[in-house]
């Protein structure tokens, strides 16, 4: 019976955690920069701000090659990481999507550009560099031809000016193994 009362109690804390998790609203992007900064303060590193959807392929695709096990140790030593959900659709805007988002994007210059859209920023809220840095201000997006690859290493730099030869190598080199169409 104890077993039975114990289960039926983690089993309530959960639903209830997830059902809470589910009704929280998104922070303004305001406060999720506000916090960004303040830990940019802190730590020294500058901001990665990265737009994003749950619906862009290509954002998760940057997201789980900056969470790899081997760039995920390099990006956090360098950068506070910071995601704004933009540009969701339906009943997803209200959930996932943070309010002003799609303005501060546009204010960086991403209002045309498609996402992932990103931006190295540094504690006193000064923009170091964007994605849009390919022909025409266009956007790297996920960065998966070798002309994109050398684009975002270019604003990498701008947003770590100290990182170290092997991080940098480290990084080229995964983003080279993992492209979508294989480099020569």
């Amino acid at each position: 019976m104890l077993k039975k009362a114990l289960l039926l109690g983690i089993v309530t804390i959960f639903l209830a955690g997830t059902i809470a998790a589910q009704t929280e609203k998104p922070l303004p992007a305001g406060k999720v920069m506000n916090n960004a900064y303040a830990a940019s303060k802190e730590t020294g590193k500058n901001v990665f701000l990265i737009f994003h959807a749950t619906w862009c392929s290509w954002c998760k695709r940057l997201e789980k090659a900056m969470d790899s096990q081997e760039l995920k140790p390099i990006f956090e030593k360098y950068f506070v990481i910071t995601y704004l959900d933009v540009l969701e659709r339906g009943e997803k805007i209200a959930q996932y999507e943070n309010p002003d988002g799609k303005a501060l994007m546009d204010k960086l210059g991403g209002a045309t550009a498609g996402i992932p859209f990103y931006a190295f920023i540094n504690a006193e809220g000064k923009t170091l560099a964007t994605s849009n840095v390919m022909p025409k201000d266009s956007n790297i997006g996920y960065p998966g031809s070798l002309e994109e690859i050398n684009a975002f290493m270019k604003i990498l730099k701008t947003g770590a000016p100290n990182i170290n030869d092997d991080d940098y190598n480290t990084l080229f080199t995964y983003l080279k193994k993992n492209a979508p169409k294989p480099i020569e």
